[in-house]
């Protein structure tokens, strides 16, 4: 029986895709609406598809307004129904989020296909490892749109290991996706995952924070764009600078003492 859910974030955690999404994000925005700009010290790490169209589309002004005041994207992201489809007709941006998603998403396909995906150190044998061990049932948690993961982790051959999900296209906002997953993960094994039985492992402060209301276990890595001291500071339960040495990183996950027997 299951005692562990192993939720993990895709970019920067699981895989490098050398700056395909952002590409092709950044195209999706010019060509659904008519906008571009300087990201500036905007970063994607740790944000929904969704909620980054919706920040880039408002600062370079596509809802009229001529952009953000001090060069930076406001927190439109963060509102209520941020990037969902049902948006008012007088939210000229989040009306057309879910057709920037859709072009995006052909636009990511090509990307991908010329890129070369990269696999991060252990983690082919990290999560191999997990999905071996019955006692715990692993998945995915990430601020990309569903078919968005799908394509990055295709040409790795892992995406088949990942049972369960919870994606930007089932919200904008990522501290929304912690309960998503864990809901699909009970549906699927009949067996409740609460508190530290539930480990996120993520790159970025927003992996962190994202299931602290749930009470999870963070594990953070510190293969994207935030160091070892950046992410020490978000105070995870478990710090490590890559994935190389799985085998500790697979007893953090596991717990010490599930990891023994």
């Amino acid at each position: 029986m299951p005692r562990r859910l192993v939720l993990f974030d895709i970019d920067c955690t699981l895989i490098d895709a050398h700056g395909s999404g952002g590409r092709a994000m950044l195209r999706a925005i010019k060509d659904v609406y008519g906008v571009e700009g300087e990201l500036g010290d905007y970063s994607f790490h740790g944000r929904t598809d969704p909620g980054i169209i919706r920040d880039l589309a408002e600062l370079w002004g596509a809802d009229g307004s001529g952009g953000g005041d001090d060069g930076h994207p406001r927190e439109v992201a963060q509102a209520p129904g941020a990037g969902r489809s049902g948006a008012s007709s007088e939210d000229p941006v989040g009306d057309r989020v879910a057709e920037c998603i859709a072009h995006y998403v052909g636009l990511l396909r090509d990307e991908i296909a010329a890129a070369d995906v990269e696999t991060l150190p252990g983690v082919r044998e990290l999560v191999t490892a997990l999905v071996a061990d019955r006692r715990a049932v692993v998945g995915l948690l990430t601020g990309n749109v569903e078919q968005g993961a799908r394509l990055k982790l295709e040409p790795t051959g892992l995406l088949s290991h990942f049972k369960v999900g919870a994606y930007g296209s089932d919200s904008a906002l990522r501290t929304d996706l912690p309960a998503v997953a864990v809901s699909r993960a009970e549906a699927l094994t009949g067996r409740r995952f609460v508190g530290k039985d539930v480990v996120v492992v993520g790159d970025t402060p927003a992996d962190v924070e994202c299931g602290a209301s749930l009470g999870v276990t963070a594990v953070a890595v510190a293969t994207g764009r935030h160091s070892v001291d950046q992410l020490a500071a978000c105070e995870p339960d478990h710090l490590f600078a890559d994935l190389s040495d799985w085998p500790t990183a697979y007893a953090a996950i596991m717990g010490d003492d599930d990891a023994r027997r």
